[in-house]
């Protein structure tokens, strides 16, 4: 782990490879959801698909929301309650603030932040990640959730791996196929990270309004490069198999530690949610 601060961290981490050129004929993951969350990073084609899943599944708007509102509560709550000072953010998206490092920099300046995406597109945002409070340090590399060796390799630059880190897989795993082996990768990660280390998921569910998910899963299937896999709330729990789940346990995603305002919410989210421990 280096010691640089934020300024020295203003360029992401080489990847090694070749730069990427963008093709926006393609609907894209990253920029699908940028416009499900009502960004202006995404190209027609990424409308496009999304539109097309909206026009059989309009909640999927209000469902990708709550899941981006997990993704603060879980950190915030890492950062606070067990005072977590080190992420790696697998998944990043393009960023939409408040990202990773505002929410628990916020909370301990000191704080580490690595982030992950293989969209050239969140590369070329890749300085607004990288703005970090001077008392910590950002990164970024250009990876994929399936180069596991590469990431945790790249990461070490930044985080001390012989400390707890909090691994952050939230929305990402359903673009990895079953026949790619997602336990694996996520043991992998997991195996590496020391006794005291956290796995933030969320996921979307394959169980929950099963008909209409199914339909907006096919549509999306159709238009964007990398096909999505749901899973049931079983499949999903199998992912923190060995670690120790935080109350309330997987749970759909504005069920997990709830604003005050969803306390009481009535409504059903299709996305499953949950944060384990490394005993």
């Amino acid at each position: 782990m280096t010691d640089n601060k934020a300024d020295d961290w203003f360029a992401p981490i080489p990847s090694g490879k070749e730069p990427v050129e963008i093709d926006t004929s393609v609907a894209h993951p990253a920029r699908v959801y940028d416009y499900w969350l009502g960004g202006k990073d995404n190209y027609a084609a990424d409308r496009d698909a999304a539109e097309h899943v909206i026009s059989i599944r309009p909640t999927i708007l209000r469902d990708i929301r709550a899941n981006r509102a997990f993704l603060g509560r879980a950190v915030a709550y890492l950062a606070s309650e067990p005072r977590i000072r080190q992420f790696l953010d697998i998944g990043t998206g393009i960023p939409a603030s408040p990202n990773v490092h505002e929410i628990v920099q916020k909370i301990a300046a000191e704080s580490r932040v690595v982030y992950v995406d293989n969209d050239p597109i969140v590369h070329a945002h890749a300085r607004a990640l990288l703005a970090s409070a001077p008392e910590g340090a950002t990164a970024y590399i250009e990876a994929d959730l399936r180069e596991s060796s590469t990431i945790l390799s790249e990461a070490a630059r930044t985080l001390d791996l012989t400390r707890p880190v909090a691994v952050v897989l939230v929305g990402i795993l359903h673009l990895i196929s079953d026949k790619e082996g997602p336990y694996g990768i996520v043991a992998r990660l997991m195996d590496t990270v020391p006794s005291g280390s956290y796995l933030v998921i969320s996921h979307p569910a394959s169980d929950i309004h099963a008909e209409a998910v199914a339909e907006g899963a096919r549509r999306y299937n159709q238009s964007v490069a990398t096909a999505q896999t749901r899973r049931s709330f079983a499949e999903i729990s199998r992912f923190f198999d060995g670690l120790d789940i935080v109350p309330p346990g997987v749970v759909q995603c504005h069920r997990w530690w709830p604003a005050p305002e969803e306390a009481d919410a009535d409504y059903e989210v299709s996305g499953w949610a949950g944060v384990g421990r490394k005993p």
